[in-house]
């Protein structure tokens, strides 16, 4: 039996959604499989390059550490908190921008001038101002996370068809009509793009801060594990907080179908 194929000639699974399912662990495996011979047969120190397996139980010593869920909890505490500041600006300040268009070219300067500056660069000031706690790290998480929102929600709102708003405005319908029913629903796509990568970025913020300057989090966890030389801990450390941003980003990609199932975006 031949295999399917799309009408354009190409093999129906290689369109699939199902592909990354298959291809994504091959490729992992393959790249631990690199792993494991190069460390074999180079003979590397362990110190510079442990083994897969050291690395993996490293891993189940940290998943049995209630220590270490108080650190990951702190890292989910200050990533969302900070992305939650980052879309309620974002969104709301991106929405007046994309519908005014002087408070566009007033601003736009302004915050493009402001993003420019190397982040990283700022979290010391912030903990200078709100001290090695948890608001610093939140503070941080959300000055990361704010542009892109910001940026995907003023593209959204001016993306809004004219010819639809000039309908709805015919029809009668209030300013606030016109929001809810044209404006919010075609900007969503946008926003919610811009959410998926602003989580991501609240999550480094929030790493960062807890890296520069605290004493909870995975961050504060990962400079534990180098100042005591524990390099397959350091890799465990790794693995948690790519599973985390992995988490994170596939919870906006299930927001993405619970709220605009309508959308191409959302069926891919």
């Amino acid at each position: 039996m031949s295999e399917p194929t799309s009408p354009d000639g190409r093999s129906s699974f290689l369109d699939s959604k199902w592909l990354p399912w298959v291809t994504t662990p091959v490729l992992l495996l393959a790249m631990i499989a690199t792993w494991q011979i190069y460390v074999s047969r180079s003979g590397v120190s362990a110190f510079i390059l442990p083994a897969p397996m050291a690395v993996a139980h490293a891993w189940i010593d940290l998943l049995g550490s209630g220590r270490a869920w108080h650190h990951v909890l702190m890292t989910i505490y200050a990533t969302l908190a900070g992305f939650a500041w980052a879309l309620v600006f974002g969104v709301g300040l991106g929405t007046l921008i994309g519908r005014i268009r002087w408070l566009e070219a007033t601003l736009t300067p302004f915050i493009v001038a402001t993003q420019v500056i190397p982040k990283v660069a700022l979290v010391p000031l912030f903990i200078v101002w709100f001290g090695f706690g948890i608001t610093s790290k939140v503070i941080v998480a959300a000055v990361l996370a704010f542009f892109p929102i910001l940026t995907n929600t003023v593209l959204g709102v001016k993306s809004v068809d004219a010819g639809h708003q000039d309908v709805m405005t015919s029809l009668n319908a209030s300013r606030w009509e016109i929001f809810r029913r044209l404006e919010l629903p075609s900007s969503m796509p946008y926003i919610i793009t811009g959410m998926e990568v602003g989580i991501v970025l609240s999550l480094i913020g929030a790493i960062v801060g807890e890296y520069l300057g605290g004493a909870s989090g995975l961050g504060f966890l990962l400079v534990s594990r180098m100042n005591a030389y524990e390099t397959d801990g350091l890799f465990a450390v790794m693995i948690h907080m790519t599973l985390l941003g992995f988490v994170f980003y596939f919870g906006i990609g299930f927001l993405r179908r619970m709220l605009i199932p309508w959308h191409q975006s959302a069926n891919m």
